[in-house]
């Protein structure tokens, strides 16, 4: 299953949102309000969950400055990978949107699509509220 979030655009320069992105604790305020758990778990990894749903842990698995951010589920039964693309439109102008690859049955592909798109969607428009 792939889901992509929409394009956002961010007044600050690819390298900014990459380092910004690459700071695992800088997810917090981009996560959902709905969601009822956030813990670091070391510089790499986090620990979230959303109201219903179980516990997600994830880690940076790959960078690739300033245009690639991938985190990887961190145990668990789901193996998926959310990865940041940033690209630079200008100086002090970028574009960042998120996708999520996870390799899920049908049933469960069905149950967790609208859910994942909708937080994925949610965590690319916080980015530009909260990159600085």
């Amino acid at each position: 299953m792939n889901l992509e979030s929409p394009k956002v655009s961010v007044d600050k320069s690819a390298q900014i949102v990459f380092d910004f992105l690459t700071n695992v604790k800088n997810f917090k305020p981009l996560m959902p309000e709905n969601t009822s758990k956030f813990e670091l778990m070391d510089d790499e990894t986090f620990l979230f969950a959303l109201s219903g749903m179980p516990e997600i842990v994830l880690k940076k698995k790959a960078v690739q400055s300033p245009t690639n951010i991938v985190l990887g589920a961190a145990g668990g039964k789901l193996d998926f990978s959310l990865t940041a693309v940033i690209e630079s439109t200008s100086e002090n102008k970028s574009e960042v949107q998120l996708t999520f690859d996870g390799d899920f049955n049908a049933m469960m592909a069905m149950m967790i699509k609208g859910p994942i798109s909708k937080f994925i969607e949610t965590l690319a428009l916080n980015i530009p509220k909260h990159c600085n």
